[in-house]
């Protein structure tokens, strides 16, 4: 009886550790904002940041969002490396949505750029499964 017991269970305890696909599709999108600005004045503060969080990037994300603090490094076209505090955004959304939602990130990238003189903001997607 205890080995057909365990032969039962066997199987099923393999499929569950083979299954590992939870939630749904989602898009997650990581949005990279530097602090340095190209005419020389003093870098993008944590309120200025925070402003443009609560002004342009929560009421396109309502649902919610991360943020990191952060500090990088990039090359700028002369050549010299640009060290920076910066910030990094994580949105996640579903993917059936991921048009209408990467034209609300090109929005927020524009604005961050122009406003804060910014030669880019960068940009990664990645195909997630999600639950909340």
């Amino acid at each position: 009886m205890l080995i057909a017991l365990l032969g039962a269970g066997i199987p099923a305890l393999m499929g569950a550790a083979l299954h590992t696909d939870v939630g749904e599709p989602y898009q997650e999108t990581r949005l990279y904002f530097g602090t340095e600005r190209a005419d020389g004045r003093g870098p993008v503060g944590e309120q200025e940041f925070m402003r443009f969080l609560d002004r342009e990037i929560t009421p396109a994300f309502p649902e919610g969002l991360t943020l990191h603090d952060g500090y990088g490094q990039w090359r700028g076209q002369d050549g010299k490396i640009v060290r920076e505090d910066s910030y990094e955004v994580v949105l996640l959304y579903p993917e059936k949505e991921a048009g209408e939602r990467s034209t609300r990130i090109e929005r927020i990238r524009q604005a961050y750029e122009d406003r804060y003189q910014q030669d880019s903001v960068g940009r990664s997607d990645d195909k997630v499964s999600a639950e909340f």
